[in-house]
């Protein structure tokens, strides 16, 4: 996390003006329908307000399941379970697939065979974070899964759907192997929930403004302008040429 406050960069200049850059980071699973739906949500808002700010997007790790076995189970006997029979689960996914659909996805749940570990997609994640490949493949993710019914508690599908996404084949094959990166995704996890996030999606602006759930877009843009109005505005200055 970076110290609180909006990030500045030089040379992002409009009208002038340098433009504010929003640092948004993304806490979120990628078998949780509201973080795929939160996404586009929040990149609509993004879209919206890029003539006022611009962001620096990075997600981070959150298993909802991490004591799903590596081979997977049943996912639609482990959500009935879940949800509290087969016509509630019936319903509730029928439900997530029309919000879905109203922000132009595609959620088949009926494709969906295995419900994954996840640690080694938070794995590959992470390490598209420093081939600037991150917000690609985490796409790319969610879209296997949710959209495409892959089972990625398979490693071939994994490494297929990052390679395919931009992110190196040497990368991923190691991102998906490292016990050291496991370990350190749990360590991220333990930080998410030391700083009280209990589920996912979950948003944090800024390093200092936390927003909980899959916000619609309106939600997004207030805290985007609530961010701008704790900017501290700009004093007479001189500039580097002398001129005042």
């Amino acid at each position: 996390m970076n110290t609180p406050g909006i990030n500045v960069k030089e040379g992002m200049l409009k009208n002038g003006l340098l433009k504010p850059v929003i640092k948004i980071d993304v806490v979120s699973d990628v078998v949780c329908p509201w973080c795929y739906i939160g996404k586009r949500r929040l990149e609509k808002a993004m879209a919206a307000a890029s003539d006022k700010f611009s962001f620096e997007v990075a997600y981070h790790p959150f298993e909802l399941n991490p004591g799903t076995p590596q081979s997977g189970v049943n996912q639609r006997e482990h959500l009935a379970e879940k949800f509290g029979g087969e016509e509630r689960y019936e319903s509730l996914t029928g439900h997530t697939s029309s919000v879905a659909a109203q922000e132009g996805l595609e959620m088949n749940f009926q494709k969906q065979a295995i419900l994954p570990n996840t640690r080694k997609a938070h794995a590959l994640i992470f390490a598209a974070q420093s081939e600037g490949k991150q917000l690609p493949v985490t796409e790319a993710l969610f879209k296997a899964y949710f959209t495409d019914g892959i089972d990625l508690s398979k490693d071939e599908n994994l490494l297929n759907v990052a390679t395919k996404a931009g992110l190196d084949t040497a990368v991923a094959e190691t991102a998906i192997s490292s016990t050291a990166l496991f370990d350190s995704i749990a360590v991220q996890e333990r930080e998410m929930q030391n700083l009280g996030i209990q589920g996912v999606p979950f948003y944090i602006f800024n390093s200092e403004y936390g927003v909980s759930g899959a916000q619609a877009p309106e939600t997004f843009l207030k805290v985007f302008d609530e961010l701008k109005k704790a900017t501290p505005q700009d004093g007479e200055a001189c500039d580097i040429d002398g001129h005042c």
